[in-house]
């Protein structure tokens, strides 16, 4: 996919993270640090590198900054409440940078995490891809925990499968 123009970005955008937001409200505020094993992400290091890498990272970035990722720990945002906030925060100073953009600078090259020279379209495709991959986590991590989490779409496998069986 390639962007071409970034106001309809911007809306795909807000949509990714409402749908990440979801996902967040859904996490038990007692298990915002449960890990599913030694050397992983917490539930809380997942939402805070989410948003710290979308705000340190590509909005640094196609702002022709530098990457100041520094990590996604408890000293970002400690307890379940902090963490919502310091990612609603985040984004939001993310979407200010991102707004700022013309439909011309998604064309221009900017530097990548590492210094090499990308398009600022596909830094930018690549941020919804890193959201999506460890949005994919939680799912799973919060399944692992039983907690009950919404259907991306609206409809759960079964309800597709029966929608599917009806219609035979």
């Amino acid at each position: 996919m390639e962007i071409i123009t970034i106001s309809p970005f911007l809306d795909y955008f807000e949509k990714i993270r409402s749908r990440t937001m979801g996902l967040v409200a859904c996490i038990p505020p007692a298990e915002v640090e449960w890990r599913c094993k030694e050397g992983k992400f917490t539930l809380g290091d997942l939402a805070r590198h989410i948003t710290a890498v979308e705000r340190n990272v590509f909005a640094e970035l196609v702002a022709g900054g530098r990457n100041r990722y520094a990590g996604c720990g408890r000293e970002l945002a400690d307890g379940y409440d902090q963490v919502v906030r310091f990612m609603e925060r985040m984004h939001s100073e993310s979407m200010a940078i991102f707004s700022r953009l013309s439909d011309e600078d998604l064309g221009r090259k900017c530097s990548a995490v590492d210094g090499t020279l990308i398009t600022t379209w596909k830094l930018l495709r690549s941020m919804t891809e890193h959201e999506i991959h460890h949005r994919g986590e939680l799912y799973a991590y919060l399944g692992i925990l039983g907690v009950s989490v919404p259907p991306l779409y609206g409809l759960t496998s079964e309800q597709v499968q029966e929608i599917a069986a009806r219609a035979k």
